[in-house]
């Protein structure tokens, strides 16, 4: 047999073994996922709550009590998670917030949120509506058009 053929064979036998290991550790990262979803459905609360604050930080910087940081797996204490900083009654909390939803929490504005544990789920206005946030186009065109818009020139379309 040639070299190339035979290289070709361990090449492709090594990636179906590898799509193969990829695809259960993919079901049971969704079993964990689901029972997890379901778990946070359960003690879930709706809470009146201040915003304070919103940042991205890491998880060492952000505030949240050391029995969490103690939890977490040592690669996400370095990554950076949306940590909201709220009052809720009379205490002040650092609570971490979903991907979906950190860009709609308003700052400086009273919320009703879903709350479980430290997490926030949802979030919803208590005072009128939540203002959508404005997605920014990404681009040399719009680029352009920023500024062009700076310098007070108008948009060419």
């Amino acid at each position: 047999m040639r070299p190339g053929l035979i290289i070709a064979i361990v090449v492709t036998v090594i990636a179906i073994a590898l799509l193969v290991v990829l695809y259960f550790l993919g079901k049971k990262a969704e079993k964990r996922k689901a029972e997890q979803d379901a778990q946070m459905e359960q003690y879930k609360q709706t809470v009146s709550m201040l915003i304070i604050d919103k940042k991205r930080m890491r998880l060492i910087d952000s505030g949240l009590p050391q029995a969490v940081l103690d939890q977490t797996p040592k690669l996400m204490r370095r990554a950076k998670l949306p940590i909201v900083k709220a009052k809720v009654g009379p205490q002040v909390m650092s609570l971490v917030a979903d991907e979906k939803i950190f860009e709609a929490i308003p700052v400086k504005k009273e919320v009703k949120a879903t709350v479980s544990g430290i997490y926030i789920t949802d979030v919803k206005g208590l005072h009128g509506k939540i203002e959508a946030p404005v997605k920014k186009t990404k681009g040399f065109k719009a680029w352009v058009e920023r500024m062009q818009e700076k310098a007070g020139a108008k948009s060419v379309k």
